[in-house]
């Protein structure tokens, strides 16, 4: 499938008229650049990220940029959301003393992530940006830079090791493999595992949705109206079920982001 391909499919495909179903595929996360702004190529997830971003700054700002005591219907929407990931998640996690100044940190994460999912079941937006693995790699990344350069300011450069493969002399023997798998778990595999857990999820969810919707067409035909419709269902229910998937991939996201700062924070993992 070449680059220049995109979710369009012939409008007249239907089941009977002697044309395969247009199954979805990778090409169904490629779109060709709509702009070029600085020598950069801007796509539609890309705009869509920046749209992000925008929504949620704005949206902060316009909460709590003249705060009163008594809030009004968008301050208290701002404050419930600050609120939740503030005392659901980073006081639960890395606690009320240290966690305090992560709050903000892990405020903007949270709706940044869910923003991006969200954009999948959003009118003429439809795509999920978190599907593609550049986004949650680069989240995931910066997660991992603060983790280890907070893991070395705390326990300055041996302790900063110690902490990083679980050194402990009570294991005894078994402490040499504790470490090498604590080295490979923390340094490679965890950040990995962090980018794609949120990506993969994404990724099935769209791809099951598109399919479902493509699949209501191609069925609109003949004898076919009759599956067309469960095929609709299918496509109202994964929605549903998008949504809430939504949530709480950017919950988990967060909450494992607030564990390696705890455990960054602390003596042992």
């Amino acid at each position: 499938m070449s680059a220049d391909q995109t979710l369009a499919f012939d409008p007249d495909c239907h089941i009977f008229t002697g044309c395969g179903f247009p199954a979805p595929g990778l090409h169904t996360f490629m779109y060709e650049p709509i702009a070029t702004v600085a020598g950069i190529e801007l796509t539609k997830p890309m705009l869509l990220a920046l749209l992000g971003s925008i929504v949620v700054v704005g949206f902060f700002w316009a909460a709590f940029r003249k705060p009163k005591l008594v809030p009004g219907k968008l301050q208290m929407v701002g404050e419930a959301g600050y609120d939740f990931v503030r005392r659901g998640i980073v006081y639960e996690i890395i606690g009320k003393k240290d966690g305090e100044k992560y709050v903000p940190f892990m405020v903007s994460l949270f709706f940044f992530v869910w923003i991006m999912n969200l954009w999948s079941i959003i009118p003429l937006a439809q795509f999920p940006v978190t599907s593609l693995i550049a986004f949650p790699a680069a989240l995931a990344l910066i997660v991992y830079v603060m983790w280890i350069s907070l893991t070395f300011k705390k326990h300055g450069f041996v302790g900063g090791w110690k902490n990083i493969v679980g050194y402990d002399k009570s294991l005894g023997p078994i402490l040499p493999l504790v470490v090498v798998l604590e080295f490979f778990s923390n340094l490679l595999i965890r950040p990995f595992t962090h980018a794609v857990r949120l990506f993969a999820n994404m990724f099935a969810g769209h791809l099951l949705i598109v399919m479902f919707s493509l699949a209501t067409w191609y069925l609109m035909n003949g004898l076919g109206f009759v599956y067309a419709g469960a095929s609709f269902v299918m496509v109202l229910v994964m929605t549903a079920f998008e949504l809430f998937i939504q949530a709480v991939q950017a919950y988990v996201f967060v909450l494992l982001a607030s564990s390696y700062i705890q455990g960054a924070l602390s003596e042992h993992h």
